[in-house]
């Protein structure tokens, strides 16, 4: 017989996400820079066009090649990281198969959320940071960067980097003002 107590779980406060990366934590954790983020970023929203509560989850290559990407919509802004990782996982699991056979990750999966608001951290976001983390795990990827694109662009939350382009709200039109067409339905992709 073995006497002790039993860890409660956290009590949520409603509207509070439990399970959250605080950016200290994040930026801690060794979370490898992207080479060319303004690449990835602006590759992301051209094959995705992201609207705010959109989150596009990505998997990289060792060269930061695209390897496939999928997108979804969240319905609520605050959500428990549990709830936003078994999103990310089902995502994960429709485009790219696992690598937990391998000895060490090869694959990088990052993370773009289209928000509201600015750049700078969220307990939303610290959600997002929690599940992008535990999917990597479960699914046998590196955690990679964890990118907000807002109205003032985009910033790479734990570094110093960000651009004013791509931007949330930003209309469907590229650069040279030639209409892009918008993905379809399901609005996921895999990049072969």
């Amino acid at each position: 017989m073995t006497i002790g107590s039993v860890p409660t779980p956290p009590r949520r406060r409603p509207g509070r996400p439990v399970r959250v990366v605080e950016p200290a934590e994040w930026a801690a954790a060794g979370i490898p820079l992207l080479r060319n983020p303004r690449e990835v970023v602006t590759g992301l929203h051209a094959r995705h066009l992201p609207t705010p509560r959109t989150a596009v989850i990505a998997v990289l290559d060792p060269d930061e090649r695209l390897v496939a990407s999928a997108s979804f919509a969240r319905r609520a802004p605050d959500t428990d990281g549990w709830e936003l990782r078994n999103a990310l996982l089902a995502r994960l699991r429709r485009v790219i198969p696992h690598d937990l056979r391998r000895r060490a990750p090869v694959r990088t999966a990052v993370l773009l959320y289209c928000r509201d608001g600015d750049g700078r951290w969220t307990e939303e976001d610290g959600a997002w940071m929690w599940a992008l983390r535990d999917a990597c795990v479960l699914h046998g990827l590196r955690c990679g960067a964890y990118i907000t694109l807002t109205g003032a662009g985009w910033h790479i939350l734990g570094e110093a980097r960000n651009g004013r382009s791509p931007r949330s709200g930003a209309d469907r039109t590229g650069a040279f003002g030639t209409a892009r067409p918008a993905p379809g339905p399901l609005r996921h992709a895999a990049a072969g």
